[in-house]
């Protein structure tokens, strides 16, 4: 089994689609650090990453980086958050991000479901008539009281980029939605337009919209 050394380009190994994968691609893409990527199209490939021991808990998504096997979307996030300075300055503020982090990312699932529920016609609604209410009105108070327009600090941290991830979804999927929270309208447009993040969503490495392809791969590896 190869075991990546340090100082090769991290490799990200998960389905052609966004999924947990894409919170992965765009913290990636906030630190900087450039990536390739290994998709899981056949359930032979995860049966073999499985019996090889490349899966700790047997799931993907899997980062290879620094020489390490790293597997759990949060733990690979918060390992590229440490060590790229996106995870706070004082342990006061790492742990105000870790908890808006968990809220942006309880928010952001809620996007998982399209195209695999029975309806996501009902999906967007239930999320526009409920998921909305219950965390825009929360973050739009957090972005008001610190005005550096991020949600902690001065500078750009991971639940910033977990955050940005939701609003993105928000915006395409249910247009129009965040017209009436002025301050995460501006968050959106500031974090989208900073370099690495700008780049990035104007790449390939920026996967678009749940499509059939993904959706019958995802059900056909996973057996569900």
């Amino acid at each position: 089994m190869h075991t990546m050394a340090p100082g090769e380009k991290a490799r990200l190994t998960y389905f052609n689609g966004r999924g947990r994968g894409e919170s992965v691609r765009f913290i990636l893409a906030a630190a900087g650090v450039e990536f390739t990527e290994r998709f899981l199209t056949e359930k032979s490939q995860l049966d073999k990453w499985r019996a090889d021991g490349e899966l700790l808990f047997l799931q993907v998504p899997l980062l290879e980086m620094d020489g390490m096997k790293i597997v759990q979307t949060l733990a690979i996030t918060r390992y590229v958050a440490r060590k790229y300075g996106l995870d706070g300055k004082s342990a006061e503020q790492k742990t105000r991000i870790d908890m808006l982090n968990e809220g942006a990312r309880d928010f952001l699932e809620n996007y998982f479901g399209i195209g695999f529920v029975p309806s996501t016609e009902k999906l967007l609604a239930q999320i526009k008539d409920t998921v909305l209410p219950r965390y825009m009105p929360i973050f739009e108070r957090e972005l008001a009281e610190n005005t550096s327009g991020y949600l902690v600090g001065d500078t750009l941290s991971y639940a910033d980029v977990t955050l940005l991830e939701a609003l993105l979804n928000t915006e395409e999927f249910l247009p129009g939605s965040l017209k009436d929270y002025p301050n995460a309208s501006k968050f959106l447009a500031k974090v989208s337009s900073l370099p690495q993040m700008k780049t990035f969503l104007q790449s390939s490495l920026r996967k678009g919209p749940n499509n059939d392809v993904y959706i019958n791969t995802v059900r056909t590896v996973l057996e569900f």
